[in-house]
């Protein structure tokens, strides 16, 4: 679905732009780290946020990456993930990409998901646009 050009931008990028819907109808907009996986944007979320709330009860969603001017917005349908080991396997990829190497492995990683209330919200791309 992504030209090569859009996939290079995802892949260059750490923070997105993340918008969900309020039970009000109303836009809720957040920044996030992600990952995009080849197939899917990977967000890393907390789960006693809004964002995690809105993504569950009304799934789509919108994702805004940007550099300066240039801009790619994603529409898709967001999975809300926080049952391991499937949690922790998308976490480490996003935490991997804003920590470098230096991220806890096993079950010290998982302790660490814990403590923050960290879940994975799983985009799945359905729409994309890119601007210059």
């Amino acid at each position: 679905m992504f030209t090569r050009e859009q996939e290079a931008f995802l892949e260059a990028r750490k923070w997105a732009m993340l918008a969900t819907g309020r039970r009000d109808g109303s836009p809720q907009v957040s920044m996030v780290a992600f990952n995009w996986d080849g197939k899917h944007l990977l967000v890393s979320v907390k789960r006693d946020t809004a964002k995690w709330h809105n993504a569950k009860r009304q799934p789509r969603v919108a994702l805004l990456v940007h550099e300066d001017r240039k801009q790619l917005v994603v529409y898709g349908r967001a999975e809300a993930i926080d049952q391991d080991p499937e949690r922790a396997e998308l976490s480490l990829p996003v935490f991997r990409k804003v920590m470098g190497k230096a991220v806890p492995l096993g079950e010290a990683f998982v302790r660490h998901l814990d403590e923050q209330k960290r879940t994975i919200l799983r985009i799945i791309p359905e729409k994309a646009f890119m601007n210059d």
